[in-house]
């Protein structure tokens, strides 16, 4: 299914993902498992299910499920369990209030980019475009290839966002295509790396040193989100920007650490697991420093 990938969400006249306005297609799926993921939904392939409860009225309009994984409370509202859930989708096609919601829709190419291609106006002046992004454009191989060259050729700007956790070959057909790059280098500590993310940092290292060999006059914007007990320490920092030094066309940022998609753990029934840390401001202001 080269011309077809799971999209969670399409976000318009984004400014922080690429230059100009972007409109951004978020694909569904990532290899890495990063313990402040802000985005959970993005991590499995396929749909999953929301809930929300606050919206629930109790109508029991979602006891359709295939697998019997919803129950109800004694206010009548629903519980899912999620270890019988087969993600069927009956009880949120059910659902009139909105309160069980369908994270994840198969989309064609062609379906993207007539979307994106709406907010066209924008970009000529911006010199915005689209940014593909996820979970992780890369493991959909071909598609994300495919959709790229195929941007191109309605002669739309193309950027992705990606944790460069690939084979090299896909990152590589991905580059040939774009026109800017944006690379989380998140620490150069493999065993930290392992313990937040549940993999190892060699093959995203190794893949940014051949995309810069390969690839010296694309764009390469760099970012690393400053989480605490992580990589929130100058060592950290500083040994990211000697790696970069002397790399063409890369330019480098922080991103301070936040919780706003903490709430989305809940509507999936997961547990977030940095909920009692906190950014030092003051900190952050000084690896900020380092990159002046």
């Amino acid at each position: 299914m080269n011309d077809k990938a799971y999209v969670f969400n399409i976000q318009h006249y984004s400014l922080h993902d690429g230059p100009g306005i972007r409109t951004n297609v978020f694909l569904k799926g990532c290899p890495l498992r990063c313990k402040w993921c802000s985005n959970p939904e993005s991590q499995n392939r396929e749909p999953e299910i929301f809930y929300n409860n606050n919206k629930c009225i109790g109508c029991k309009g979602c006891s359709g499920c295939k697998s019997d994984a919803i129950s109800f409370d004694n206010d009548n509202k629903a519980v899912i369990n999620r270890d019988k859930c087969i993600s069927c989708l009956t009880c949120s096609s059910n659902c009139p209030t909105g309160a069980l919601t369908t994270q994840g829709k198969l989309k064609a190419i062609k379906e993207i980019l007539d979307i994106v291609e709406k907010d066209s106006v924008f970009y000529t002046r911006s010199e915005g475009g689209i940014t593909i992004s996820g979970g992780e454009p890369l493991i959909h191989g071909e598609f994300t290839i495919n959709l790229l060259k195929q941007a191109k050729k309605r002669r739309i700007n193309t950027a992705i966002e990606t944790c460069g956790y690939s084979n090299y070959e896909i990152l590589k057909g991905c580059a040939e295509s774009l026109d800017t790059i944006l690379f989380d280098i998140k620490s150069l500590n493999e065993e930290k790396h392992k313990k937040f993310t549940g993999v190892s940092n060699k093959i995203i290292l190794e893949n940014f040193n051949r995309l810069c060999m390969d690839f010296p006059k694309l764009k390469k914007h760099v970012r690393t989100p400053v989480i605490p007990t992580f990589n929130d320490d100058e060592e950290d920092i500083k040994g990211i920007i000697e790696f970069l030094k002397d790399k063409l066309n890369v330019s480098y940022e922080l991103l301070p650490y936040h919780k706003f998609g903490e709430g989305k753990y809940k509507s999936l029934g997961r547990e977030y697991l940095l909920g009692s840390l906190k950014l030092d401001e003051k900190l952050f202001e000084v690896l900020n420093d380092h990159i002046k």
